[in-house]
């Protein structure tokens, strides 16, 4: 007896021994910033165990919705591999001044949209844009670049003069051989934390739009934008306001006159090496129409509006690079003209990115429209509008989507990237509107290359 209770009180002593040690080397990680993770496996063993659950698609994309919001709810933001690829640096800090360069922006990208679905078609976006031209800094406030646009889709030999995106409403009947190209002119100029631009303005998805107001596959067809520009980037202060200008007209011109002004801007306080904070605000408004418009299609003005919260932080631990979450309220109003077939909507947008190992971009959303919702340059998947069937609703929707994708860029100039996205998109049908369930996915691989030349440094 008294042997057992020598080993009992033996195992007692060793237990709260190991208490004891364990909460020292927590203290001592934690203040050195390390992961505090006791006895659990890797990042790489968790995503080697959670692998076979993730094959199951249509498993996992049924319970997406559950997943955002168990995720979101503690927390209560947008990356994908595209928004990376195809974002453009605005900073004139590192531009040497006095030189002419001679210098090339060429995106390749093969983009497969599998769609199957009421709201819109699937399509497959195979080609390249090649953007060459020659730019000079006299000042260092200044920077002055010009050249050529081109854009080419494999086996097309023939493209439509006007811009891509919403072509079936404003296309014309010219047509450029070969490839389509346009002049491409962009001067900037820099005071301080304000840079204004005029010609071709940094578009796309340097916007930084959330994923239901910009597609960033848009990168891939839409013309670059055109017009002016401000971007003001303060410590807690961020915006970029723009015009574009995609459709001019001359008298008799058989089709519309369009642009589009915009807004993104962001309020952010707390440690950006900690947990930032902020408050995105977006807006953007299109007005098609004219003083000399000849068609009968009238003034129409729609515009898409965003507000709501973020939160994001750099580094979590050692193998999560980034995370953020937003929420966003989203509002859709038709001003003039008949382009939607009802006036006003409002959606619910949740939001969560993260990047892991510095190269692997997890991200999801989650849209909840109660009525009806349109999005101007957004895909469709996260409206009630089809674009499928002319102007046809859908009341009530619930689009979930996840992507993954994949990023690695070589010495600041070459950047390949990969990206898949699955979507599960439903209506439960009310008031008459009929419902559907639709799961659809697209997967594409990217790569972007921006060498830049010295050809004379007139300094010397």
């Amino acid at each position: 007896m008294k042997q057992f209770t020598q080993k009992a009180a033996l195992l007692i002593q060793k237990g709260r021994q190991r208490r004891i040690n364990r909460k020292a080397r927590k203290k001592l990680q934690r203040a050195r910033g390390q992961k505090i993770w006791y006895k659990r496996g890797g990042l790489l063993d968790i995503v080697r165990h959670l692998l076979p659950v993730c094959l199951s698609l249509p498993t996992i994309l049924e319970l997406l919705p559950l997943v955002v919001a168990f995720l979101l709810a503690p927390m209560s933001a947008q990356a994908q591999a595209l928004d990376e690829v195809f974002q453009e640096n605005a900073s004139l800090d590192s531009i040497p001044v006095g030189t002419l360069r001679a210098e090339v922006d060429a995106y390749a990208f093969f983009h497969d949209n599998e769609y199957a679905s009421v709201l819109q078609k699937g399509y497959t976006l195979p080609g390249a844009r090649l953007i060459p031209h020659l730019a000079y800094t006299p000042h260092p406030q200044v920077n002055m670049e010009a050249g050529i646009s081109m854009l080419l889709y494999n086996g097309a030999s023939k493209y439509p003069c006007y811009a891509y995106h919403d072509i079936e409403t404003w296309k014309g009947n010219q047509y450029h051989p070969g490839c389509h190209f346009l002049p491409w002119l962009r001067l900037q100029a820099s005071f301080g934390t304000v840079q204004l631009v005029l010609g071709n303005i940094y578009g796309n998805t340097s916007h930084q739009l959330s994923a239901p107001l910009y597609n960033a596959q848009q990168a891939m067809s839409a013309d670059p934008e055109m017009g002016f520009q401000i971007l003001v980037n303060r410590k807690h202060f961020t915006s970029d306001t723009w015009i574009n200008w995609e459709s001019f007209i001359f008298d008799l011109d058989s089709h519309q006159e369009a642009f589009t002004v915009g807004e993104s801007m962001r309020l952010r306080w707390g440690n950006s090496h900690k947990w930032e904070y902020y408050i995105p605000l977006q807006l953007m408004i299109q007005h098609r129409g004219g003083e000399q418009d000849t068609t009968q299609l009238g003034v129409q003005t729609v515009s898409n509006a965003a507000l709501g919260f973020g939160v994001s932080r750099r580094p979590i631990y050692k193998s999560i690079d980034f995370f953020s979450a937003e929420a966003n309220g989203i509002l859709s109003y038709q001003q003039n003209g008949e382009l939607w077939p009802f006036k006003s909507g409002m959606a619910l947008h949740l939001n969560m990115k993260m990047q892991l190992i510095r190269h692997l971009l997890l991200s999801a959303d989650y849209l909840y429209a109660p009525s009806h919702f349109a999005t101007i340059f957004g895909n469709p998947f996260f409206g009630t509008l089809s674009i499928r069937e002319d102007k046809k609703l859908y009341k009530g929707l619930h689009t979930a989507r996840i992507g993954i994708g994949y990023k690695h860029t070589f010495a600041k100039a070459y950047t390949l990237g990969a990206q898949a996205e699955f979507f599960l998109v439903k209506s439960p049908g009310k008031d008459g509107h009929e419902a559907f369930c639709d799961k659809n996915y697209n997967f594409g691989v990217f790569f972007h290359a921006s060498p830049s030349f010295i050809l004379k440094n007139f300094k010397k």
